[in-house]
């Protein structure tokens, strides 16, 4: 007796037809990991994933220009203009929210290298996280290294200033989040690191103030407890007297 052959199923998975974006959020909700404008998510996110959020942000950018009442169809520069700002997004000025972070070759301090390095001034690209506007300075490092620290090529600490400030920022939340990396990555007796920045926040849009800049930093080790390295570093940074 012959058996009929069974129908293909037609049983979709559990998050089949799902956007993007909810299946991301569902791994981070399942880790419990917080996803601010100014976290990286970059683990959770699967190969060919960023492609189809890209997908996703242009049609939803695409209907915020509708909503805002400009003709796409019929205006040859606003065309493109939603793939072009979730390329944007997504590619480069928040790029430092879906990738992983950049790859830092870590050598041992041989020499025992115990003086002041100041690297910097590191051009600061990023944007608000309020009015996503552009935030641009320059950032200043400054290291105490001990026997023990981890030595980094300079070009690296670039880097990781790129990867951090590559996303939607608050100044004071941004430098706090640098100084752990970099406080993770070389273990140095001491850490310094002075931003400053124009907000485009406040230039651009509001009170329209074009000369004001905001300026803080972040001190960690032996920074915190001596006052003579401390005004040592600032006394070095080109012109900040």
């Amino acid at each position: 007796m012959s058996s009929e052959p069974v129908a293909p199923s037609n049983a979709s998975t559990p998050d089949e037809g799902l956007p993007v974006s909810v299946k991301i959020r569902e791994r981070l909700a399942a880790a419990r990991r917080r996803f601010h404008a100014n976290d990286n998510i970059a683990e959770f996110i699967r190969p060919g994933e960023l492609e189809q959020l890209l997908d996703e942000v242009e049609a939803k950018m695409q209907g915020v220009l509708d909503s805002m009442v400009i003709d796409t169809a019929g205006d040859h520069n606003t065309q493109n203009t939603a793939r072009r700002v979730a390329k944007m997004y997504l590619n480069e000025v928040f790029k430092g929210r879906y990738v992983h972070p950049p790859a830092i070759t870590e050598f041992p301090n041989a020499e025992h290298l115990n003086e002041l390095m100041i690297v910097g001034p590191i051009t600061v690209r990023s944007a608000c996280s309020h009015h996503f506007c552009p935030v641009i300075g320059k950032i200043w490092i400054g290291v105490l290294p001990n026997e023990h620290t981890n030595v980094i090529g300079l070009s690296k600490y670039a880097r990781l200033v790129d990867w951090v400030m590559g996303r939607p920022q608050i100044q004071e939340e941004a430098v706090v989040q640098l100084a752990d990396l970099i406080m993770e990555k070389t273990q140095p007796d001491g850490l310094a690191i002075v931003m400053e920045a124009s907000h485009f926040c406040m230039s651009w849009r509001g009170v329209r103030e074009m000369d004001s800049k905001m300026l803080n930093s972040v001190m960690r080790g032996v920074f915190l407890t001596n006052s003579t390295l401390r005004r040592e570093f600032l006394a070095l940074i080109p012109g900040r007297n």
